[in-house]
């Protein structure tokens, strides 16, 4: 089946565990890198129909994954500019510090809203996929998504874009939620390094 584009911006284990889920659900995945090499082999890994996209040109999907370092995340975003107008901005970072023990971002904000400021008036950032490890997504089971935004159409579309993917999605909020989200990043990594102690780990909602 065919379905639309989905534009991932990144070459690391994210970009290629969502590729490759998103590829396999039928969506024909644009790989867009500064680096059109890394895009180009990305691509290639990810499915034979996958495409590359030009830098800070206008990405071909309407949904836009930033699958980025959260350190060059906003920079990313406020080169491309005007170039992500109407577009939909999964943020997936985890602003977490170098040595993994606290968050980096500003007191009362989150990665996703510090983005969001410097997004186009007309593109809507959804935060998700920040609290799945790359390679637990890649093993391909029904895993729980949770999702913070302020647009409804936006967490609308995502939603539908996760469950195409064979995951659950879970609405939180408004985008200020993504401050919690990016808590729960931080606590699974706490997770995996001390009480569980392996990476082989997904946080699952119990619903009555």
């Amino acid at each position: 089946m065919h379905m639309s584009t989905i534009s991932i911006i990144g070459t690391g284990g994210m970009a290629g565990a969502i590729g490759g889920r998103t590829a396999k659900a039928g969506y024909t995945v644009e790989v867009i890198s500064r680096d059109p090499a890394k895009a180009r082999a990305l691509a290639d890994k990810v499915a034979a129909g996958a495409t590359t996209g030009t830098y800070g040109a206008a990405p071909a999907g309407d949904i836009v994954i930033l699958a980025v370092p959260y350190s060059s995340a906003a920079a990313v975003v406020a080169e491309y500019g005007d170039a992500l107008d109407g577009k939909v901005i999964i943020d997936i970072t985890n602003p977490v510090a170098p040595d993994l023990s606290s968050l980096v971002t500003p007191h009362g904000s989150s990665g996703a809203q510090e983005i969001a400021k410097v997004a186009p008036a007309g593109a809507h950032v959804v935060k998700a996929f920040n609290t799945i490890f790359g390679h637990v997504l890649a093993k391909g089971e029904r895993l729980d998504a949770f999702i913070a935004a302020d647009d409804a159409e936006a967490k609308a579309r995502v939603s539908t874009f996760i469950e195409i993917l064979g995951l659950r999605p879970l609405d939180v909020g408004g985008l200020q939620m993504a401050q919690t989200l990016e808590a729960l990043g931080l606590m699974m990594i706490g997770l995996a390094k001390n009480g569980a102690g392996t990476w082989d780990i997904a946080m699952k909602l119990d619903i009555g």
